[in-house]
């Protein structure tokens, strides 16, 4: 494959127009960010009502909230002298999307060694009972008088 294939394939497979998976994944990566989610799916809040339940300081938050609006999970909104924050969906739902592809990637995987494990499970038992049957002793013919 040339190095211009690689990059049309690289760009069009493993990172679609639209992606920015590593920034969602980053963005996700800590609880912080995780809980402000969690809140921000309740509604709109602002970076006061955001900061309430945390031990940190307002611009701590404030840092938190640069890094999910980079990675376009919420938006900055603009009502009078409020700047309410808003979930934005479209990035988790191509994340969910991706994880979803390799959750059924995977789900096939297990179902094929699930089957090969009936197998191999099954040929064990044929094994071991004809160990039994070939120990046994085999009943005696009565001789006829």
């Amino acid at each position: 494959m040339t190095a211009a294939r690689r990059s049309v394939y690289y760009h069009t497979v493993m990172k679609p127009q639209g992606y920015n998976l590593d920034a969602t994944f980053a963005a996700l990566a800590d609880p912080t960010r995780r809980a402000i989610l969690a809140r921000l799916a309740t509604g709109e809040a602002t970076v006061n009502e955001l900061a309430e339940p945390f031990a940190m300081s307002q611009p701590a938050v404030s840092k938190h909230l640069k890094v999910l609006e980079r990675a376009g999970l919420i938006t900055r909104g603009r009502e009078a002298q409020r700047r309410p924050r808003r979930l934005e969906p479209r990035p988790l739902a191509e994340a969910t999307d991706w994880i979803e592809r390799y959750r059924k990637i995977w789900e096939a995987n297990y179902q094929r060694l699930d089957a090969l494990l009936r197998e191999m499970k099954s040929a064990q038992r044929k094994a071991v009972d004809a160990l039994v049957t070939e120990g046994k002793p085999r009943p005696r013919k009565r001789k006829q008088k």
